[in-house]
Order: structure tokens, then C-alpha cells, then sequence
């Protein structure tokens, strides 16, 4: 009787170690995962942010053809095709990202802008017609305005630049675009606007730079804006200025700012060079 109860209780040790043994494999195994998707999310976080686009497409194309149901992954994969400027695969996978049941409103948003930057500039708009007006985000107005644009809807998209403008810190380029939409339609003056309030956000910003030129150039005020300019910078603004007031009729202005541009280029300025030699000739014959 004794032997049997030592028996018993020899087994039930066993069994209660053997539990113990699984309990603590259990834990250890979901520290363990705990720690790889740590691992994970921290990889795919610089994937997005400072590593060469093509190798986090690369990245995130391995990880999703392994664990094709995580969406994170096939976002990831999203977004680095479009920063690759691959923007039909782009389009392509952020459809797949929509498709997918945890998907929301963002991921269409998303969708829309790839969808315009490959061209498809109907099916953005009807991409964003899905979307609710709930989602007050900066991408989705910006998207509406540019597509307000393209429609001529000047009133909407002149609403939809300004809720944009309102709904970022930095709204330099959304003003630049703005900007470059007045300058479109002719509204020169507003364009010019525009253009000066994305320099002051954004100083380095040579498209805006450019694009005040032009704004100018077309009200025949062809002396250079005050702003911050390297002297490369200041070359490359004087020629743009010079084939406004060329285009213009204003030819002697043209040949004088030509000039101005050669001699202020560090180095030397072939297309002014040639836009001169050009000119020249033209007077010549």
C-alpha cells in the first residue's frame, strides 16, 4: 500500500514538473515572439525612413511573400514602391492593402495618391468619393484640390489648397502647388502671393523660387524677387526671367537678363549660352 502511494505520488510529480516544463516553454516561446515582432516592427520602421527605397522594396517583398495576411507588411510594401517611384506597382499593392479586410479610409487616401502619381487621375477621384468626409486629413484635401484642379473647379480647389495650407506645420510645397494653380488660370497676382508665403516657410525650395519668376515675369516685372539665393540659384532665375520677357516680345530685356545670367553662373551656363547665341542670330538674319 505504502509502494503504491509512493508511486502515486512519483507520477503525479512528474506530471506536475512535466507542466511546469510546458508552462515555462509557453512563456519563454511568447517572449520570444514578443521580441521578434519588436525586432520586426523596429526593421520595418527604418525601412520606411532612411533606408534606399528599392532595398526596403526588396525587404518588404520577402517579408510579405512569408507572412502575406499581416497588412502592416504589405503597407510597408505600399509606400516603398511609391518612394521608389515605382508608382504603378505602388497603386497596384496599395489596391491589395484596400482590399484587405482591416483596411481603412487612410489606406484609400493612400490609394488616390498613387493612383495620381501613375496618372489615373479618374479612378483617384472616384477612390476619394469612397472616402467619408470625416477624414479631415492634410493628404486628402491636398488630393481633392489637385483633382479640383484638373477638373477647373477654381472655387473647390481654391478651398480645398487653403483647408490643406491649414492642417500642416509645413505647407510649403501645398502653397507652391497653390500657387503654381493661380498661375495656371492667370491669376498672376495670387500666384505671386503664394508663391513669396511658401519661400518664407521653406527658404530652400527652388520650384517656388522659379515659379515666383514666372508669376512676375508675366506681370513684365522682370527685376529678380528679394530672396535668400546662391549665386547658381540666382543664374538659373535671371535665365528663366530673361525667356519670360523673351516669349513676351520684350526681346532687348530678354537679351540683357541672358547676359546677366552668364556672367553670375559660377561656371559655365550652356542653356543661357545657347538661348544667347540663338537670339543673336535671329536679330542677324
Amino acid at each position: 500500500m505504502r509502494q503504491t502511494i509512493l508511486i502515486s505520488l512519483a507520477m503525479a510529480s512528474t506530471l506536475a514538473i512535466s507542466a511546469c516544463q510546458k508552462a515555462a516553454d509557453g512563456e519563454v516561446n511568447r517572449a520570444i515572439q514578443a521580441v521578434n515582432a519588436i525586432d520586426d516592427n523596429n526593421l520595418s520602421e527604418i525601412m520606411l525612413t532612411v533606408a534606399d527605397p528599392n532595398e526596403a522594396v526588396t525587404y518588404f517583398r520577402r517579408a510579405t511573400s512569408e507572412q502575406p495576411n499581416r497588412i502592416d507588411l504589405k503597407r510597408g510594401l505600399a509606400t516603398s514602391l511609391i518612394r521608389a517611384k515605382k508608382n504603378r506597382e505602388g497603386a497596384r499593392a496599395w489596391a491589395e492593402v484596400v482590399s484587405m479586410p482591416e483596411s481603412g479610409d487612410t489606406d484609400r487616401v493612400e490609394l488616390a495618391d498613387a493612383l495620381i502619381r501613375s496618372g489615373n487621375w479618374d479612378a483617384a477621384e472616384a477612390t476619394l468619393d469612397a472616402v467619408p468626409p470625416t477624414v479631415e486629413t492634410f493628404k486628402r484635401y491636398r488630393l481633392e484640390a489637385m483633382i479640383a484642379d484638373g477638373n477647373k473647379e477654381w472655387k473647390r480647389s481654391d478651398s480645398f489648397y487653403e483647408t490643406a495650407a491649414g492642417l500642416t506645420t509645413t505647407p510649403a510645397n501645398v502653397l507652391n502647388n497653390w500657387g503654381y494653380s493661380k498661375l495656371s488660370r492667370g491669376d498672376y497676382k495670387g500666384a505671386e502671393e503664394l508663391f513669396i508665403e511658401a519661400i518664407r516657410y521653406d527658404g530652400t525650395l527652388f520650384t517656388a523660387k522659379n515659379n515666383l519668376v514666372l508669376a512676375r515675369g508675366a506681370q513684365r516685372k522682370y527685376q529678380l524677387p528679394i530672396v535668400d539665393m546662391g549665386q547658381t540659384e540666382r543664374a538659373q532665375l535671371l535665365h528663366t526671367s530673361a525667356l519670360t520677357a523673351i516669349k513676351q516680345g520684350d526681346v532687348r530685356t530678354g537679351k540683357g537678363l541672358l547676359q546677366d545670367a552668364i556672367d553670375t553662373h559660377p561656371q559655365h551656363f550652356e542653356e543661357a549660352v545657347r538661348a544667347l547665341r540663338a537670339l543673336e542670330d535671329n536679330v542677324t538674319n
